[in-house]
Order: structure tokens, then C-alpha cells, then sequence
């Protein structure tokens, strides 16, 4: 289950959010999430507890550079990504989607994202593909996830928030 109060602006958006889960352990998250221009990161905040333990992350992005920092330290394989992606957290489909209109229409862009696994707050490249199936009468879209084998058509609404995200998440409010 995940809360989030996002803040969303024509071109950038904070949002502070809590999550819990059983697995892949139990554990509850807190996170901030700070973008820039153009949805582009520019920090994420998360703290992890699970039964044993606390664990806390500062991720950051420097707009200037685009260079990326974990905790404080240099990781140069992260640059060139814009965006971060907490594991398990449909706020983080959100960026990469906005930035590029793909709830509004046709496209397919790809994209080195910093990877966030939880709960152990681990940051890893990963590479993802978001691509533009349709668009509903309604307003909401579709829009294909994929990274790797794995693949999820997510339902976002008219202003490109996951509203449904298959297996992991649906939105109540």
C-alpha cells in the first residue's frame, strides 16, 4: 500500500509518500521526491525500516552536471539518467511520462533510469522503455512499462499519474 501528496506543477512536481509491503520482507518506506525542470530529479529522500533494521538514502541528481550522488558519493554509471524509480512505488512512472506527453500521445522513448530496490535502498542503472499504446475516450491513457522481460500496461489518468498499474497498484482517491 502506498500514500502519496504530490505537488504537481506544468513542469515539476514534489510529492512525500509512505509505503508498506510484506515482501519481498516486510518493511515501511517514507519517501520526498524533489524534480526540476522538466520532471527531471533532482532528489529522493527515502527511509526504510523493516523488522531489523533502518536504513536511509539521499539520492541526488545535479542539474548543472547531471551528475549523481548516493549518500553523498559519486556514482558517474547514473549519469545520463534523468529520472529515479523507487522499486514497487507507481509515483516514479509518473516523470518520465510527463516529460515526454506520453499520456497525451503517440510515442516511444527509452531511458536509463536510477533504480531504487527496496528495502534495501540499493541504486542501480536500469534500463526502461515507455511507449504510448492509447489514449481513452475519457482522457486517461495507456502506456506501456517494460525493462528487462518484464512488461506492465499502465492506465494513467488525464494529468499522466498511474491510476492502475497491473499486479502492484490501484488508485482509490
Amino acid at each position: 500500500m502506498e500514500t502519496s501528496w504530490i505537488d504537481l506543477g506544468p513542469t515539476s512536481l514534489t510529492a512525500h509518500g509512505r509505503a508498506a509491503a510484506a515482501e519481498p520482507a516486510p518493511y515501511w518506506l517514507d519517501y520526498r521526491l524533489d524534480t526540476g525542470d522538466g520532471f527531471t530529479t533532482r532528489r529522493m529522500h527515502v527511509t526504510a525500516r523493516t523488522p531489523d533494521t533502518t536504513r536511509t538514502l539521499d539520492l541526488r541528481r545535479d542539474e548543472t552536471t547531471g551528475h549523481w550522488t548516493v549518500d553523498g558519493t559519486p556514482r558517474p554509471d547514473l549519469d545520463g539518467a534523468l529520472d529515479c524509480d523507487l522499486g514497487l512505488s507507481p509515483l516514479t512512472n509518473t516523470p518520465p511520462v510527463l516529460r515526454h506527453g506520453l499520456h497525451l500521445g503517440p510515442g516511444e522513448h527509452h531511458f536509463l533510469m536510477a533504480w531504487i530496490r527496496v528495502p534495501e535502498l540499493v541504486v542501480v542503472p536500469s534500463r526502461q522503455t515507455y511507449t504510448h499504446l492509447r489514449r481513452h475516450e475519457d482522457g486517461r491513457a495507456t502506456v506501456r512499462y517494460a525493462s528487462g522481460d518484464y512488461r506492465a500496461d499502465l492506465l494513467l489518468d488525464a494529468d499522466g499519474l498511474v491510476a492502475e498499474y497491473p499486479g502492484l497498484a490501484h488508485r482509490i482517491a
